[in-house]
């Protein structure tokens, strides 16, 4: 699929997609900050509307396609072993789906990889298994999992996970897999989105889902609580880079299929928030301070617009410079 004609796809995919829905709901649109503050709603809202979310499918090349609608976008390879999936979704999804994958071939869903443990990228594990699956992980996206995981910044505590939800089969480090012909290079990308960060890049097709590695469009939720930090986003970003060409497909983990152009202007961006935040800390300013003083100004029209919103993006920031 040449990147000119790509599907742009929509940001109802997204895993905090439902602030329309929290608008209408109470009347009153509600800041990204105070839906956050609010996250056992907006974890329960994000499940709920995924029950009701239609379900994209976008074929790109060499038996690689998306499915975009239920929590992050999920990778598909298909092919005589069975279907690979990337990431899960969401469990209230699982009959679109299941129609989604159906519609690429009849053959059984043989393996699952989760590039972190967030609800919206793993909350299909369980079924997902039970359809045959093994499902192979990052050792702390498995711990995570297993344990039970407290999100300070969505004020939310997530129970351990059932067994048949946890991964089998974990790495430590860069792995490379193969199946249905094609070679699966496997990056971790430490402290970066969180502590268990992979991303998954199909060889032969020349395609990369970066995980929440990327968010394409808008600003990058950092998960402090397990690990997650700027300076490691910044690492991560900047490695993915180096694995890709101009001819390169990019799935990020949430927004539309993009190029390498656009995740190289996601670094600079990034880069160039980190330096003024840090400034402004380094001048001793307090964290209100630091927000009035709009270290995201010169970005904020292209990528401020949506969930994570200026003021949360510059307190995300400053937590880790």
């Amino acid at each position: 699929m040449p990147i000119s004609t790509r599907h742009q796809v929509s940001r109802r995919g997204f895993c905090l997609c439902c602030l329309g829905a929290t608008a209408a709901a109470t009347g009153a649109w509600l800041t990204p900050r105070e839906v956050f503050a609010e996250a056992s709603g907006i974890v329960e809202m994000v499940r709920s509307e995924a029950a009701k979310a239609k379900i994209a499918v976008h074929k790109l090349r060499g038996n690689v396609s998306v499915l975009e609608g239920s929590g992050g976008n999920i990778a598909v390879l298909t092919g005589s072993d069975g279907k690979l999936l990337v990431d899960a979704g969401i469990t209230a999804s699982k009959p679109r789906i299941l129609e989604a994958l159906n519609s690429l071939d009849d053959r059984p869903i043989k393996h699952l990889i989760n590039t972190h443990w967030h609800f919206d990228h793993s909350d299909g594990n369980e079924w997902i298994h039970a359809e045959g699956a093994t499902i192979l992980a990052h050792e702390n996206t498995r711990k995570h999992l297993d344990s039970g995981q407290r999100v300070e910044d969505w004020s939310f505590n997530f129970p351990p996970a059932p067994a048949g939800a946890l991964p089998s089969e974990v790495i430590t480090g860069d792995t490379t897999i193969h199946h249905n012909g094609t070679t699966l290079s496997l990056r971790v990308h430490p402290n970066a989105h969180t502590d268990g960060d992979i991303a998954v890049y199909f060889t032969e097709a020349d395609i990369l889902h970066t995980g929440d590695v990327w968010w394409n469009g808008i600003y990058p939720f950092i998960d402090y609580s397990t690990g997650g930090s700027i300076d490691g986003t910044i690492r991560a970003v900047s490695a993915v880079i180096a694995m890709t060409s101009d001819q390169t497909i990019i799935v990020p983990g949430h927004g539309p299929i993009g190029s390498r152009a656009e995740l190289t202007e996601f670094r600079e961006m990034l880069v160039a928030v980190r330096g003024n935040v840090a400034a402004l800390k380094a001048r001793g300013l307090s964290l209100e301070d630091t927000i009035k003083a709009r270290p995201t100004a010169a970005f904020d029209a292209k990528w401020g617009q949506f969930v994570i919103d200026p003021s949360l993006f510059t307190r995300l920031v400053y937590e880790g410079v």
